[in-house]
């Protein structure tokens, strides 16, 4: 399941991606984007510390994106901030499961997981802007 930090993440890159180029300021995101500011600070401290998203301090300052919206898929941002996207417990890296090499329902998972993986990294940011 994608949790509300995943979900918000991608939605504070919408709104920096929508102000063209412009440092945006925390507040004003959280404000149009009706989250709390504290809870958007963990969220665009992981974006930085990812890559996906610059900030500067200061009179003028804020957020921007590192690159244009097209170059930025769901899956990268999601992936970022989420814990994990496996669908299953059994697929997760860190997770030997015993039953693996008899599991009848193993295949199914797996392709399930490679299918959301795909969907996601066929969404582009570009995709869930407004259209203007």
């Amino acid at each position: 399941m994608i949790s509300t930090k995943g979900r918000y993440a991608l939605r504070v890159m919408i709104d920096i991606a929508e102000n063209g180029g412009v440092s945006v300021p925390l507040k004003d995101v959280a404000e149009r984007q009706q989250i709390s500011k504290k809870y958007l600070e963990i969220i665009v401290k992981d974006l930085v510390h990812g890559g996906l998203i610059a900030g500067c301090s200061g009179k003028g300052g804020g957020y921007t994106l590192c690159r244009p919206p097209e170059q930025y898929t769901v899956y990268e941002i999601l992936k970022l901030t989420e814990s994990s996207l496996t669908t299953v417990a059994c697929l997760a890296d860190d997770v030997e499961c015993p039953r693996a090499a008899h599991c009848q329902t193993l295949p199914m998972w797996a392709e399930f997981d490679r299918m959301v993986c795909d969907y996601f990294s066929s969404k582009k940011l570009t995709d869930l802007m407004r259209k203007a």
